[in-house]
């Protein structure tokens, strides 16, 4: 299948594409006599399986390194589940550091809820910040 059409039904484009076989992602497409790109059927779903794992927050780097677990014809699972648990860590630790910068927030807003502009100094900016 050409490139334009695997865009088509994987919802990417051509340029994603070759992006992701230069990554090293997506195996080197075969070639037809007039040079262009000719995939596999089954590459449809190794670009399904690439925006799962976007989707789950794992970087294009970690994607590659189940995609070569699996190529090697080993099942990925326990170091999917390596890569699954190191995300969930990470945006717990992210979304604790959300929830201080919104109590912060909420302080400087409970701060400036008396705003006197008279009050503001020629040499601030703003008091409230």
């Amino acid at each position: 299948m050409r490139i334009g059409e695997l865009a088509e039904i994987t919802g990417t484009t051509p340029k994603t594409l070759r992006f992701y076989e230069e990554q090293g992602l997506l195996p080197a497409a075969a070639r037809t006599a007039a040079g262009y790109r000719d995939y596999p059927r089954r590459t449809a779903e190794r670009i399904g399986f690439i925006h799962r794992g976007k989707a789950a927050g794992l970087t294009l780097a970690q994607i590659r390194t189940i995609l070569e677990v699996r190529d090697r014809g080993e099942a990925p699972c326990g170091h999917v589940r390596g890569l699954l648990s190191a995300e969930r860590a990470e945006l717990d630790r992210r979304i604790a550091e959300l929830q201080d910068l919104r109590q912060a927030v909420a302080a400087l807003e409970e701060r400036a809820a008396d705003v006197d502009p008279a009050a503001c100094r020629a040499d601030q900016v703003c008091q409230y910040l």
